[in-house]
């Protein structure tokens, strides 16, 4: 864990690239290293989830707050393995997209998951200043046997204009 906090400290003073603010990225939730990947985060970060399930919130700002939303859900699953599928380069030099997959487990059920998630993520001075992330909410409510409550979410929704 020492490791990832140097290489995150490194980064940022480093003014590290977004490729590798990305690698950061995928060792330390690899790791389930919380702290270490608040860390990679700008203090005003912005986080856009556009398709996020019911409970998630589709906007978070700042990096402390988003630390403590790592924290709330860590004890419900853990990774076992994270892996880069593929980082897009842009035309603007501080933006990538990262194709990912995290593999774990839910921790009171031992279920086996594997979240996909497609990420827009603007890097400056070593630091994630934004990102818009994108992954399929079923996979998650299938995890964590929530379909019903998924499905009852999104009949109840008013249609939108």
């Amino acid at each position: 864990m020492s490791e990832v906090i140097s290489l995150t400290e490194q980064t940022q003073s480093a003014g590290a690239s977004p490729r590798e603010i990305i690698e950061c990225f995928i060792r330390a939730t690899a790791d389930n290293a919380w702290d270490e990947l608040a860390d990679l985060y700008a203090p005003d970060v912005v986080i856009e989830i556009p398709f996020a399930p019911p409970g998630v919130p589709k906007r978070t700002e700042g990096r402390e707050v988003l630390r403590e939303r790592f924290k709330s859900v860590a004890g419900m699953r853990r990774f076992d393995k994270a892996e880069l599928l593929a980082l897009h380069e842009t035309r603007d030099p501080e933006v990538v997209v990262a194709e990912w997959n995290v593999h774990g487990h839910v921790t009171e059920t031992g279920r086996s998951f594997t979240f996909s998630y497609i990420m827009v993520v603007r890097v400056r001075d070593g630091q994630i200043l934004s990102s818009r992330d994108y992954s399929n909410p079923i996979d998650g409510a299938e995890a964590f046997d929530r379909l019903p409550q998924l499905f009852q979410a999104l009949t109840d929704q008013t249609p939108s204009n």
